[in-house]
């Protein structure tokens, strides 16, 4: 990409701002955990008493496909909110997906 013709795309060696998810850490998130874990390599898991945290530098992406093979049922994403806590970065979600990351860091 050439980023005098896109002033605010990063330089390609740039790192990117870091991204977070803090799930409730109970028996409805592990699958989800897990769906995680499988789509975002890059991503490290903090589990504390209580919570789960996944930290990923730029962007972690959620699939619900990935969540329905974990959990064995159809899911929908907007079930994620019942045990969230906090996050960090810019949400696009949509039926399939749900991503976070800064767009303008």
């Amino acid at each position: 990409m050439d980023t005098l013709a896109h002033p605010t795309a990063p330089a390609p060696d740039t790192p990117r701002a870091p991204v977070f998810i803090a799930l409730q850490a109970n028996h409805d998130t592990l699958p989800i955990v897990e769906a995680i874990r499988a789509d975002n390599p890059h991503a490290e898991v903090l589990e504390y008493p209580g919570m789960v945290k996944i930290n990923a530098p730029g962007v972690l992406v959620i699939r619900r496909e990935s969540i329905e093979e974990q959990i064995g049922r159809d899911y929908d994403l907007r079930e994620m909110q019942l045990n969230l806590i906090s996050l960090s970065g810019e949400v696009d979600e949509t039926e399939d997906r749900f991503t976070l990351e800064w767009k303008n860091a």
